[in-house]
């Protein structure tokens, strides 16, 4: 059996530049991989977290365990803000992906995923430091995404009509 080889300090930030550019190459599993290979030597990495994180997400449409695994990284973030801001991004993500991907039902869940990402964007939004609007970005790009996509709503149960009887 192979074994992974540890990576020099050294090369840290050249290993960040190449998972940011396999992301672009929409190549999420080998920036995943290079972020792990920093983790490795530096676990706690702001960078090569939230690196993963967008890596992770990137896999959503393809790995049942992405979400998963990107919400349990999110909370090894330093910052509340950034816990925030990167866990409303997966939930955008997620729901992106289901909406995209379709099924049965699937735009009762897109609506709530949406909903949840809001609800920490806001959290993001009051968190954030002076002049860092990232959070407020997402939240219109969410709104206006439930704005382009009438068919997702809040969920509704449906109430019988009561019986009326003469």
């Amino acid at each position: 059996m192979f074994t992974l080889k540890l990576i020099s300090p050294d090369s840290v930030s050249g290993a960040l530049a190449k998972a940011e550019r396999y992301r672009l190459l929409n190549e999420p599993g080998e920036a995943e991989s290079i972020c792990r290979d920093i983790l490795a030597i530096e676990p706690d990495h702001q960078q090569a977290l939230v690196s993963l994180i967008l890596s992770l997400t990137d896999e959503i449409t393809h790995d049942a365990h992405a979400f998963a695994s990107a919400l349990s990284t999110v909370d090894r973030l330093q910052t509340p803000y950034d816990r925030a801001y990167y866990a409303g991004i997966a939930w955008e993500r997620r729901a992106k992906a289901r909406h995209h991907g379709g099924g049965q039902g699937a735009h009762l869940y897109v609506y709530e995923w949406i909903v949840r990402a809001l609800e920490l964007f806001e959290e993001a939004e009051r968190l954030r430091a002076p002049g860092n609007d990232d959070a407020v970005l997402r939240w219109n790009a969410c709104v206006r995404y439930l704005s382009r996509h009438k068919e997702l709503a809040q969920r509704t149960e449906e109430i019988p009509e009561p019986i009326v009887s003469e």
